[in-house]
């Protein structure tokens, strides 16, 4: 029973992401981690996954056998948040004693990188020998010449400078780039001496899009699992907070509460919603805007965000001090938490990878997160048929606002509704972008004074959080899922949420 089972959703009418062959292999290690961990029976099981997964029939997708299960071997370190290399008996003990690696959150696995050959630029079949010559015309390092009729590229001259791509007539230069190379907006991905993709950490901002856009599965997160399992096994009170993208995550059909009561059931002390916490961040985001569109005026764009954060700080410092310094929704639902209960061990489970980088930037609240993809895998290896629980009658802790924070657009939402009642004659004029890159050229536009703006929403992925790698199910359909979820709520704006204006008069800290 595979509930995230790409056919099976499928022919229940849903529009899911396309699970490739590296998607199920991913999920593998992370069920049989999962289910050996809730046994009991890791250390003595460990071993074996990879003969599980690639028999001793031949290899699958690689050279032979033993590259195959050496690419796994990887996998099972990562996913078990061990250093790569590391013996698998000796990860399954160290993640079962608690210990994790201090490692960053993405990590390229060098065994499963296909070192992809590079020709940046390549004359195609359209050319046509023309007599304007513009590619050579424009070559500075006369690295293009013309061999039987057509163009050719001497390799060990061209500097890759795309001169030649641009100058011609008929396109038939095209530039090819490695598809992790081409899925990181912020060019934090180059390839090594040896061909194998590097991460440049002063540039990379954890978002994880680089883990899906590599065919060869060669990138990927590292799983905090089975330290999550632990605590649940020994006793631990153990609090899940769930964004509020978790709609529609495992179908349609399917009911937040039952996602509630299925993490409950795997032993779970209490599920709250990460919207509350929103609700929060909307009223004193928008506290701190009004103070700042007085004090300093300017722009202040929103915080929730830790890969769009990151991205500012790394790539565009200069505005660094325009970002809100209010703490992100996952913050916020922790803080109230640990004010309540100073022991609990706090589980964030969203759609986001990014998220795993911010519980280590801002330590001491959240202990730890979990994608959907991640849950999908725990409730499998508990034998957990999440279609089969038990619905109960759920009414969201959280306003209207507080749920559309997931989708892109929601904060700004949030913030303008907030505004008009604490402030209805301020003059907010709002922008919003989703996707690296989209955002960056939009703040350096508000920043040049080509846009005219004073408060930026900015989201890593497309169509907000609920677009984030760690999901299940296609945006574009949760979307609409958590906007009629939303719309049947009583409480519509954050500052009618009594809860949560209770909360922030505790003054916990609202701020980094």
């Amino acid at each position: 029973m595979l509930i995230y089972d790409n056919k099976k959703l499928i022919k229940a009418g849903e529009n899911m992401p396309q699970v490739t062959d590296v998607v199920k292999i991913h999920r593998k290690i992370l069920t049989k981690t999962a289910q050996y961990a809730l046994e009991g029976t890791l250390k003595e099981n460990i071993t074996g996954i990879p003969k599980s997964i690639v028999t001793e029939d031949g290899p699958r997708y690689r050279c032979c056998i033993h590259k195959e299960r050496a690419v796994l071997n990887d996998r099972i370190a990562i996913a078990l948040s061990q250093p790569l290399g590391t013996n698998l008996q000796e990860a399954a003990e160290n993640a079962l004693s608690g210990k994790s690696t201090n490692m960053p959150i993405m990590q390229v696995l060098p065994a499963a990188c296909d070192k992809c050959p590079i020709d940046k630029f390549i004359v195609t079949d359209a050319c046509r020998n023309c007599v304007a010559h513009n590619c050579i015309s424009a070559c500075a390092k006369k690295a293009i010449m013309v061999v039987q009729n057509k163009a050719y590229m001497d390799k060990t001259k061209c500097s890759e400078c795309g001169l030649c791509k641009r100058s011609c007539s008929y396109g038939a230069i095209i530039e090819i780039s490695r598809p992790c190379e081409r899925s990181c907006n912020l060019q934090a991905i180059t390839a090594g001496s040896d061909r194998r993709a590097v991460i440049n950490y002063e540039k990379c901002v954890q978002c994880g899009a680089c883990k899906a856009g590599c065919p060869f599965g060669a990138i990927s997160d590292r799983s905090m699992l089975v330290q999550v399992i632990n605590h649940l096994k020994n006793g631990s009170r153990v609090y899940a907070v769930v964004a509020p993208s978790i709609v529609g995550q495992f179908g349609v059909k399917v009911k937040t509460s039952q996602v509630m009561n299925a993490l409950q059931k795997i032993g779970f002390h209490n599920v709250l919603e990460v919207a509350m916490g929103a609700d929060i961040i909307a009223l004193e985001e928008t506290k701190e805007f009004l103070t700042k569109a007085i004090e300093q005026p300017g722009f202040m764009t929103t915080s929730c965000c830790p890969a769009f954060v990151d991205m500012i700080e790394k790539h565009m410092p200069n505005i660094k001090n325009q970002v809100s310094t209010t703490v992100s929704p996952m913050i916020a639902i922790g803080k109230v938490i640990k004010n309540d209960d100073p022991d609990a061990v706090i589980v964030f489970i969203g759609p986001c990878i990014a998220k795993k980088s911010e519980i280590i930037k801002h330590p001491g609240i959240i202990d730890y997160v979990v994608s959907f993809e991640e849950l999908a895998a725990l409730f499998e290896g508990a034998n957990i048929n999440i279609t089969e629980i038990e619905e109960r009658t759920y009414e969201s802790t959280a306003s209207h606002d507080g749920n559309i924070f997931a989708r892109a657009g929601g904060v700004l939402s949030a913030v303008l509704n907030t505004a008009k009642e604490m402030d209805p004659g301020i003059k907010i004029l709002p922008h919003r972008c989703d996707g690296l890159e989209n955002c960056k050229t939009a703040l350096a536009n508000i920043r040049d004074g080509k846009i005219n703006a004073n408060f930026f929403e900015g989201m890593a992925c497309e169509g907000g959080c609920i677009g984030g790698p760690g999901s299940l199910s296609d945006y574009r359909i949760t979307s609409r899922l958590l906007d009629n979820h939303a719309e049947a709520l009583t409480v519509k704006t954050s500052p009618e949420n009594k809860r949560a204006l209770e909360e922030v008069n505790k003054h916990l800290h609202w701020h980094y």
